[in-house]
């Protein structure tokens, strides 16, 4: 089977552009989303960077509400896959059925064949289950009998997960884990914006929220492009390889970040620079990413697990110990 991809056109998006483009989808999801600008950032740089994320929350903040909203805007197929105990891998995949019309088999997909796949309480699935994930979120592709299937491009996952409820749940592996660029959460509104969503509820009369659509699949792919596009300084480079490799040493550390979290935090850090209206990433946009980009690659001790030692605080200490460098913006080329 060849892969479904969306042709951008041929025509490059200038910085300008793909920062109009990503505002433009940040105030469309706040119309649903009340409050969450800055998770919301994070989770469209995640996007941007082609990459996927977990948002890790309790029960009723948004978070299947934000992925919905992200696929309209964002113009994307939407499916939602609702992990349970008894959900099996062809579940996610798809699977060869026998057409008795044709005398067959015929492979009907599965959910992961969309643009935006919302992976529901994806700790409520045993690890076979969640493994069915890994080839798709790492190489865009399935096998189901022995053949290998692509996915359609642009392809993303956003995850949920209850970080306290751990009756009937199965923690996510490491490798798993490994695979989202950003963990985030979106914590608990204000009472200001609390009533803004009670409000917006009576305003509407209806419980269901849409979200009209800013770009298509091809204009998405052409923001993605021109992410690539962004300057990275060598010292704000060198600033986020001596953050990951400080959690290696960090005294509470088992295991650090690989070199796939500095990865993360560049590719997100870029893509965070051009919703902020930069084509350049600055030592912020590092800082900013730190914990949603690092703190799920981080491993601490057990025997440390009674003092509340975290992978947060692991990042948090190495944010204060590595010397910030100096913002710099790039001369534009051609300049004397």
């Amino acid at each position: 089977m060849t892969r479904t991809t969306t042709t951008p056109p041929t025509t490059p998006m200038t910085a300008q552009a793909a920062t109009a483009a990503a505002t433009a989808v940040l105030d469309a999801v706040e119309t649903a989303v009340v409050g969450k600008r800055e998770p919301l950032e994070l989770v469209l740089a995640g996007i941007l960077a082609g990459g996927h994320v977990l948002l890790e929350d309790l029960p009723g903040l948004g978070k299947t509400l934000a992925a919905r909203s992200f696929a309209q805007a964002l113009g994307l197929p939407f499916t939602r896959a609702q992990f349970t105990p008894d959900l099996l891998p062809a579940d996610l995949t798809g699977a060869e059925v026998y057409d008795q019309r044709s005398g067959e088999f015929v492979f009907r997909p599965g959910p992961v064949f969309t643009g935006l796949l919302l992976a529901d309480e994806i700790n409520r699935t045993p690890p076979k289950t969640q493994s069915a994930l890994l080839e798709a979120m790492q190489e865009r592709q399935v096998s189901v009998e022995g053949t290998t299937r692509e996915l359609p491009e642009p392809f993303h996952v956003l995850a949920t997960a209850n970080p306290i409820e751990h009756e009937g749940t199965y923690p996510l592996p490491e490798a798993q884990l490994d695979r989202f660029l950003l963990r985030l959460s979106f914590g608990y509104p204000t009472a200001q914006q609390e009533w803004d969503v009670v409000s917006r509820r009576i305003d509407r009369r209806r419980e269901e929220q849409t979200v009209p659509e800013v770009l298509g699949a091809a204009e998405l792919l052409r923001v993605q492009q021109a992410v690539e596009d962004v300057h990275v300084e060598d010292s704000v480079g060198h600033y986020a390889v001596e953050l990951v490799a400080a959690t290696r040493d960090h005294q509470h550390a088992l295991v650090g970040a690989s070199p796939r979290g500095t990865l993360a935090l560049i590719t997100c850090a870029r893509a965070l620079a051009v919703i902020r209206g930069r084509a350049y990433v600055v030592p912020e946009d590092i800082k900013a990413l730190a914990h949603a980009a690092l703190d799920h690659r981080v491993t601490v001790k057990p025997e440390l697990w009674l003092q509340n030692a975290t992978g947060a605080g692991v990042v948090e200490a190495v944010l204060g110990k590595v010397a910030v460098p100096a913002a710099v913006e790039p001369v534009p080329q051609g300049t004397a």
